[in-house]
């Protein structure tokens, strides 16, 4: 029987096509007399009494109605709601043929034949395709088992991907859970809806090994609270994308993706301020430096959305500079790409004076942690001395505004990449208390979530190589933030400056890195190794690196902040060397930089004007 149905499913779309019409053909006829059969109660009767060759009339037209409809160029396979209602609105054009027949009095046809026949003739149509469908589906399904989903929500999109998943050879939807109480204990599909608590304990019952999340609209802390609850079963978790990227609105089994820890670590967006937004930005031209990295290239992706005049890309690195201007082309806004150092003062000169450049935002800066505190020198010259001389040159051009992108490792650092930020912070608030004609400003923030300094990717690639997932210390955390976010806020910021201020974004909580690993760990459908040596994939505790911290600070001195304007923007007032006093120190870290010697020099440099720091 397989080998018959595998060689009708292998013919060409055409024959098969003509295969259902010749069943359709032989068929059709067959129910009419059938109905006429039962309304009368015996097999001898006469057919549409006056129309000779009635049978042939039935299957033609039959079959042209179908035809006309679309039933025939539809795959069986796909058999689906659209389906369903091209062969009733077929059944329906025939049943009022028949009636018209028989006021035309052109045969004899009894009041409740076309009833009868219409709903013989969609029984046999659905029923016809729907073996079809399943013979074929049974034929040429894989032989692995289709993984056991639990779909989380009963909507629309839940009932789209329960209908997808059915049509799927990898996947069988088991049960809907849905927390609304009306739902729960009613079937949906030919699927149970159970509430969350009661699901809980049939996963394993069910054998279910996913749960899929339906629910598009759903707020991240809404998601998260949803995925943690979980946390002690043995599934994996997945979900669909926002309704914002679904956008013919049609559910499929593509659409479906591992949960993204980005999304559950981010908070729900405030909506930014459009005036704040443009300010320095809109019809200007804004440059902006270290442009290739996580934030500089997440900058200048905000920026072009603003309608500057021109964006001047300033990077030293020449494939990160490649990769953000050839995706900036297709912006329509003139961009401009320059491969060059910010250490290179003479450079940026010419540069902003040459495309007159009115915005700065200056992100160009060394940021991994060990490999800073293993090559000091170079990290000091190009963080400290790079913004040294990016800041003056735009004091130096008149440029109207200058943002340095500061990190929360600037607050009582233990190494020389937080060190080398706080004194760049020195420097702009120096030089802001003696030249107000351009307005210098600091934003600080912590860690950003997917930049190339983040743990997201390591644990990722960790967990997909069977782990062991690698953390310092499991008391250490930090702060997180989306880089889009974080980008928009920081464009906010800059736009509230008056000189020399100093901002901090919200960050939120603080997560422990440990948790965010077993949390990793529990999406990619695995668990932890605990205690007792149970599990799928270990957390290795390493010790803290070179000038790691346990935790990392935004704030300098607590008692001097206020709010600003923006609910995740605010203001800090710390105190600063003066300009003569900080353009001198930076004289002798420039000298010791370029010559690379006497490294604690540098050090007790920095532990003398850097508040708290202290080599790690």
């Amino acid at each position: 029987m397989k080998d018959f149905i595998r060689s009708i499913a292998s013919l060409p779309r055409r024959q098969k096509q003509i295969v259902l019409v010749l069943m359709d053909i032989c068929v059709l006829p067959l129910m009419m007399w059938l109905a006429y059969a039962v309304r009368l109660a015996r097999p001898n009767v006469q057919v549409m009494q006056g129309l000779d060759a009635w049978y042939i009339y039935i299957a033609i037209v039959g079959v042209a109605v179908f035809a006309l409809l679309g039933i025939y160029r539809a795959i069986v396979r796909s058999f689906n709601e659209d389906y369903l209602i091209r062969i009733l609105i077929a059944t329906f054009i025939q049943m009022v043929a028949l009636y018209g027949i028989k006021k035309l009095d052109i045969a004899f046809i009894p009041m409740s034949i076309p009833l009868m026949y219409g709903f013989m003739l969609f029984s046999y149509m659905w029923w016809s395709r729907a073996v079809i469908r399943y013979a074929t589906l049974k034929t040429f399904a894989k032989k692995q088992s289709r993984k056991r989903v639990a779909i989380y929500g009963a909507g629309l999109a839940g009932q789209q991907i329960a209908a997808a998943l059915n049509r799927s050879d990898d996947y069988l939807p088991v049960c809907f859970i849905d927390d609304k109480r009306s739902l729960q204990g009613q079937s949906l599909s030919g699927l149970k809806i159970y509430s969350p608590k009661k699901a809980q304990a049939k996963l394993g019952k069910f054998g279910i090994e996913e749960v899929l999340l339906a629910m598009p609209s759903v707020g991240r802390t809404r998601k998260k609270e949803l995925i943690e609850s979980f946390d002690s079963a043995d599934v994996k978790i997945m979900e669909l994308p926002g309704v914002t990227q679904l956008v013919d609105g049609q559910v499929q089994v593509s659409d479906i993706r591992e949960v993204d820890i980005i999304d559950l670590l981010g908070r729900d967006p405030v909506p930014p301020k459009p005036e704040l937004l443009e300010k320095n930005i809109k019809n200007k031209v804004v440059m902006v430096t270290g442009a290739g990295g996580s934030i500089g290239s997440e900058l200048c992706r905000q920026i072009v959305k603003h309608q500057p005049k021109m964006l001047v890309l300033f990077e030293m690195s020449e494939f990160a500079l490649y990769s953000i201007d050839r995706e900036l082309q297709t912006s329509g806004i003139q961009v401009v790409a320059v491969l060059g150092s910010v250490t290179n003062q003479s450079k940026l000169e010419r540069i902003l004076q040459q495309y007159t450049v009115q915005t700065v935002y200056h992100a160009a800066a060394y940021k991994h942690v060990p490999l800073v505190e293993a090559n000091p020198f170079e990290g000091i010259y190009n963080t400290s001395i790079g913004t040294q001389r990016s800041v003056d040159a735009a004091v130096n051009q008149n440029i109207e505004t200058f943002v340095l992108i500061s990190t929360d490792k600037a607050v009582r650092p233990t190494n020389v990449m937080g060190a080398s930020k706080r004194m760049a912070e020195l420097y702009c608030q120096g030089l802001a208390s003696t030249h107000s004609h351009t307005q210098i400003s600091i934003v600080r923030f912590g860690n950003v979530l997917g930049s190339s300094g983040s743990v997201v990717p390591l644990f990722k690639k960790q967990i997909a190589q069977g782990g062991p997932v690698t953390v310092t210390h499991p008391e250490v955390t930090r702060y997180f933030m989306t880089i889009p976010e974080a980008a928009q806020l920081v464009i906010q910021a800059g736009a509230m400056g008056t000189g020399g201020d100093v901002f901090l974004l919200d960050m939120g909580e603080s997560v422990k890195i440990v948790d965010l690993a077993k949390q990793m760990i529990r999406l990619s459908g695995f668990r932890p190794i605990d205690e007792n040596g149970m599990g799928d994939i270990e957390i290795r505790f390493t010790g803290l690196r070179p000038g790691e911290k346990l935790y990392e600070e935004l704030l300098i001195d607590s008692d001097n902040v206020e709010k600003t304007q923006h609910l995740r923007i605010m203001k800090s007032y710390e105190s600063y060397i003066t300009y003569t006093e900080i353009a001198q120190v930076f004289n002798k870290i420039s000298d010791l930089a370029i010559d690379n010697h006497n490294i604690e020099l540098l050090y007790n440099i920095l532990i003398k004007y850097v508040d708290g720091y202290t080599k790690g």
